[in-house]
C-alpha cells in the first residue's frame, strides 16, 4: 500500500460522508470535498474514487506527499485537506524556518526530509494554534483538535 493510500485512508476516515450543515462554510460537504472549493461537483452524489482523485490532484501532489518522509506526509496531507494547502504548507515552512510563501518549493522540500519528530510535533503544534483562530472553533474546535490527536497516534 502507497503512502497515498494509507493517507487517503487515515484522512477519509476523520471526514466522513454527506453533510450539509449550516454552520459550515464550505457548505454542502462529502468525503471532505465541499461546494464552496468545488462548484462544478455533484457533492451528494460523490463516490469515494472520485474523492480520492480529488485529494491526490489538489492536496497531495500539491504538497509532494509522495516526496515526503512518513508520517510527516500525512501531517501535511491532512493539514491541506483540513486547513486549506496554502496554510499547511505556510505551517511547515514556518516549523522549517523558511521564507512562507505557501508555495512548495525546493528549500522547502529539502528542509522537510530531515524533518525530526521533535520538529514534526511542532508542525502539529502550530497546526492546533491555527485552529484556535479559525471561524467556528467554538463549534469545531474540539473535534479539529481531536483529529489532530487521533492522526498524530494512528500515524506512527
Amino acid at each position: 500500500m502507497s503512502d497515498f493510500d494509507k493517507a487517503f485512508a487515515m484522512v477519509i476516515g476523520e471526514e466522513g460522508g454527506y453533510v450539509n450543515n449550516p454552520n459550515d462554510p464550505g457548505g454542502e460537504t462529502k468525503y471532505g470535498i465541499c461546494k464552496r472549493d468545488y462548484p462544478d461537483v455533484d457533492i451528494k452524489n460523490l463516490t469515494i474514487d472520485q474523492a480520492k482523485q480529488i485529494y491526490y490532484r489538489d492536496y497531495w501532489s500539491k504538497i509532494k506527499g509522495d516526496q515526503l518522509p512518513w508520517p510527516l506526509s500525512v501531517y501535511v496531507f491532512d493539514g491541506a485537506v483540513n486547513q486549506g494547502t496554502e496554510a499547511a504548507v505556510k505551517l511547515l515552512q514556518k516549523t522549517l524556518g523558511v521564507a512562507q510563501d505557501g508555495i512548495f518549493g525546493t528549500a522547502t522540500l529539502g528542509k522537510a526530509i530531515t524533518l525530526t519528530p521533535d520538529g514534526m510535533a511542532l508542525y502539529l503544534a502550530d497546526r492546533a494554534l491555527r485552529y484556535t483562530g479559525t471561524r467556528n472553533f467554538d463549534t469545531f474546535g474540539r473535534g479539529w483538535f481531536k483529529r489532530l490527536f487521533e492522526l498524530a497516534m494512528e500515524a506512527v
